[in-house]
């Protein structure tokens, strides 16, 4: 006789009612309801499986939701002294019951009492700091305790960092003419792997060399560049801002082999051309 299983995990701690609703209501977020976040402790087993051997993995996560997936990697670090990332990516959605509510105040997207209620800002931001600091939104010490693999107060917090931004559409004139530099500058970082300082505005002496990249803006100042990018162990990229393509391969021939050559804003002003038929 054939019978439709009841659930795919049959172990205790993966139930997600228990170790995913309730665990999200009654500890990291009193009072926030989300549908269906999945059991931290499910999702810790499965990425397990995957990393346990890399300690230095990268998880991305393009649909995070409560961040459950975020909080699993914060945990497996701490068990095996890790410094895995986890890259999550979510909208700012507002559930359709909010929705209403909101409209009938006249409120619409973009809004900032729109925007506080959408799925980033009011589950997962807050999730993953609480899961950090070991504490509620309010500022209250989390209650309980974590289970099975690893037990210990919720409110002792992760050893983690954290940081969020908010993709933007940056107009073709502002990035062609190098007025959009600090906002893709979270983006540059990302590429160079998400590791040590980051390069957030543009150097006043024409390039700055961080500890995993670097950013030439004066392509008369290359010389000076590309000495300071051979002293610094690990620097993955260089972004070179020029129009002239010639001049970036002849910078680019000088850089080390260890040293990828990135040519800025090439690729997003092809990629708006293309878009609008240009």
């Amino acid at each position: 006789m054939r019978a439709i299983p009841s659930t795919q995990w049959r172990i205790t701690s993966h139930d997600a009612t228990q170790y995913g609703t309730r665990l999200l209501d009654s500890s990291f977020l009193p009072g926030r309801d989300f549908p269906y976040p999945k059991s931290l402790y499910a999702v810790e087993d499965a990425l397990r499986f995957f990393v346990i051997d890399n300690p230095e993995a990268v998880v991305l996560d393009f649909f995070s939701g409560s961040g459950t997936t975020a909080h699993a990697v914060m945990r497996l670090n701490k068990q095996d002294g890790g410094s895995r990332q986890c890259i999550s990516i979510t909208n700012n959605e507002v559930a359709e019951e909010e929705q209403k509510e909101l409209r009938k105040k006249g409120l619409r997207p973009g809004d900032p009492e729109w925007e506080t209620q959408g799925i980033c800002d009011y589950i997962t931001k807050p999730r993953i700091r609480a899961a950090i600091t070991g504490k509620t939104p309010e500022g209250e010490p989390i209650k309980g305790d974590y289970k099975f693999t690893d037990e210990f107060p919720m409110s002792v917090g992760l050893e983690e960092n954290a940081e969020f931004f908010t993709l933007t559409y940056e107009a073709k004139d502002a990035v062609n003419y190098n007025l959009a530099y600090s906002r893709i500058a979270p983006l540059l970082w990302l590429r160079a792997g998400a590791r040590g300082k980051r390069i957030d505005k543009l150097p006043e002496n024409g390039w700055a060399v961080s500890d995993t990249h670097g950013l030439l803006t004066e392509v008369d100042k290359a010389t000076d560049f590309i000495h300071s990018v051979r002293e610094v162990q690990g620097l993955r990229i260089a972004y070179i801002v020029t129009d002239d393509d010639r001049r970036f391969q002849a910078i680019a021939r000088r850089l080390p082999e260890s040293v990828e050559p990135v040519r800025l804003y090439e690729s997003y002003l092809t990629n708006f051309s293309f878009a609008n038929g240009e």
